[in-house]
């Protein structure tokens, strides 16, 4: 599709190039010319020049330059041919189009459009007259929305009524549904899709009203507290930002925008004077949102609960953060405060709240260390375990090393070790209990019961020995712990220091398991290994011991003989360590 080169150039000379760059730039006549500072650079002294005869402008300093259709797109951030629509309707010019069925659908485009604009106004004009709604005023009076803001936000309110808006307006059936202003009911009237709701209209980046979304009032029966319009020819929610339009500017300008949950928390930014503020229309944020964005900015702070969304947003977030090279931060406000309610009560705190915003994944493992005090080595360990957890969703290896670093000296942990399971990408040593659970090296059972012991004592420590303990270095760990009574300081005290690296690892082990059912396995494996060595026994009543010990092994697993078994097998453990004491000493 094009528009007809006849159309473009009696647009061309309908329009003075100073005029529509007027409302961006302040400019100041110097000769024949005009004179001002660059509105796509940060300069002091003004080298961006106008020239009306040939209707070019250029700057001298960044380089930039074109005509009047180059300039609405720079400045604006929108293609060519939305460009000509915008400064046509300006104008007063009817655009044809080289392709007629597409012609078609920009005109039906643009005539759902103007219904919208009329419902806009209509609204916004109840809102500020009508007497049924003295109570919305007092509302929006109430929440700081009222006077120049309900008439630069253009706030409107909808009656309750079954069809003021059809009535009034006289719009075609077919253009009232096709907007979502109406549906045709069960009597088959045209029937007003909004009643008794504050209004807020929601434009398109261009400034194109394509919906609304609507409050109720306090005390009202109706249990939507929000409604916003359906999808439309003319409005995608996932490709839509509330308040784009108005924010853009400053946006570009600060290189930043705010992403917010609701309409209201938009308005306070701006009365704050923080006016690079957009808000989702009812739904998550969306890479549609994203991608529209990154053409205005290369910052976005989320002005909402972060951790809300959970693991999948955050991978999201990280994959757009790559795709797009954008940088997402969070805002930190004061608890129990949104930026609605700041921009009235504490308007500094608000925008302090953005000027310190962390980066997205600086802001929730900081939520982690900071949600609760650490007062013991267990305390330490499940927070290492928790911060980890969110650290390693990172796809970035060096990030997660680095955040690990911070956790570490945070919890007080060895550095290197919260280091290595970052940059394995493991939240910590992790076993579950099941049949076909498969346990690393530095994971075996030995291990698991050191943890379990320092983690779960008085549940695990009756069951254990130290004949249990085959691998020499996991042995010395159990014997300080043992020692220690299950006091973690203490074992760390007693330790050598390979016994100590393999009970600080023990410390943050995220283990998913019963301790008892641990202790039974582990004596099980050391029956087992016992019996091995032991084939050429031909003592009768060594056989017969062996024989009870096997039986008992076959027990362990019955839930109703399995203390009974682990007990005996546990005194065969110990007898057959004495005795081989003997063995030696004689």
């Amino acid at each position: 599709m094009a528009i007809v080169d006849e159309d473009l150039e009696r647009l061309r000379g309908a329009l003075v190039l100073s005029d529509v760059v007027q409302p961006y730039v302040a400019l100041r006549r110097v000769g024949r010319n005009w004179v001002g500072l660059c509105p796509f650079h940060a300069e002091r002294s003004g080298s961006f020049n106008v020239k009306d005869e040939t209707g070019r402008y250029k700057c001298f300093g960044c380089g930039a330059g074109g005509d009047v259709f180059k300039f609405v797109q720079e400045i604006e951030h929108v293609d060519f041919v939305t460009a000509v629509d915008q400064l046509a309707a300006k104008a007063g010019i009817q655009l044809r189009y080289t392709t007629g069925g597409e012609g078609k659908d920009r005109q039906r485009r643009k005539s759902l459009v103007d219904a919208m604009g009329s419902a806009v106004d209509w609204y916004h004009h109840r809102l500020l007259e009508s007497p049924d709604a003295r109570e919305a005023r007092d509302y929006l009076r109430r929440r700081g929305l009222a006077g120049d803001v309900a008439r630069t936000f253009k706030l409107g309110w909808a009656p309750d009524d079954w069809d003021a808006l059809c009535r009034d307006l006289k719009l075609p059936g077919d253009v009232l549904r096709d907007t979502g202003l109406a549906f045709t009911n069960k009597a088959g009237r045209m029937q007003d899709s909004f009643r008794g709701r504050v209004m807020f209209p929601i434009f398109t980046e261009n400034g194109d009203p394509v919906a609304f979304g609507g409050r109720i009032l306090p005390g009202s029966t109706d249990p939507a507290k929000y409604k916003n319009s359906s999808e439309t020819g003319i409005y995608a929610k996932s490709k839509t930002l509330y308040g784009l339009h108005w924010a853009k500017g400053d946006i570009v300008a600060s290189d930043q925008v705010i992403v917010c949950e609701g309409y209201t928390d938009v308005i306070g930014f701006h009365r704050a004077g923080v006016r690079r503020a957009v808000a989702t229309c009812g739904t998550a944020l969306t890479e549609d949102h994203v991608r529209l964005l990154k053409r205005y900015a290369s910052q976005v702070v989320l002005a909402f609960d972060a951790d809300a969304a959970g693991q999948g947003a955050a991978q999201r977030f990280y994959e757009w953060e790559e795709r797009y090279q954008v940088r997402v931060s969070v805002a930190r406000f004061p608890e129990g405060k949104d930026p609605g309610d700041l921009s009235v009560s504490d308007p500094d705190a608000l925008r302090a709240a953005i000027d310190g915003a962390l980066p997205f994944l600086g802001f929730r493992v900081n939520r982690v260390l900071n949600s609760r005090p650490l007062r013991s080595p267990e305390d330490r360990a499940r927070m290492a375990q928790d911060a980890l957890a969110i650290v390693n969703e990172h796809p970035n290896v060096e990030v997660r090393k680095l955040y690990a670093g911070q956790v570490a000296t945070h919890v007080g942990l060895p550095v290197n070790d919260l280091v290595a399971l970052a940059e394995r990408g493991s939240r910590t040593p992790t076993v579950r209990v099941s049949p076909t659970r498969r346990v690393g090296a530095a994971e075996n059972a030995e291990f698991v019961a050191v943890a379990m012991l320092m983690q779960r004592w008085d549940d695990i420590a009756p069951w254990l020995v130290e004949d249990l303990f085959s691998d020499d270095v996991a042995r010395r760990a159990f014997l300080a712990v043992a020692e220690a009574g299950g006091a973690v300081e203490a074992a760390l005290e007693l330790a050598d220091p390979e016994a100590r690296e393999f009970l600080e690892r023990a410390a943050v082990a995220d283990l998913e398991a019963d301790p008892v059912v641990e202790a039974r396995n582990l004596i099980a494996a050391t029956t087992r290994r016992m019996l091995a060595r032991q084939v050429r026994v031909t003592d009768h009543d060594q056989l017969r011991v062996m024989r009870n010990a096997r039986l008992a092994l076959e027990q362990i697993d019955d839930p109703d003989a399995a203390d009974g078994a682990a007990e005996a097998l546990l005194g065969w453990l110990q007898g057959a360590r004495e005795e081989r004491g003997e063995q030696e000493s004689g």
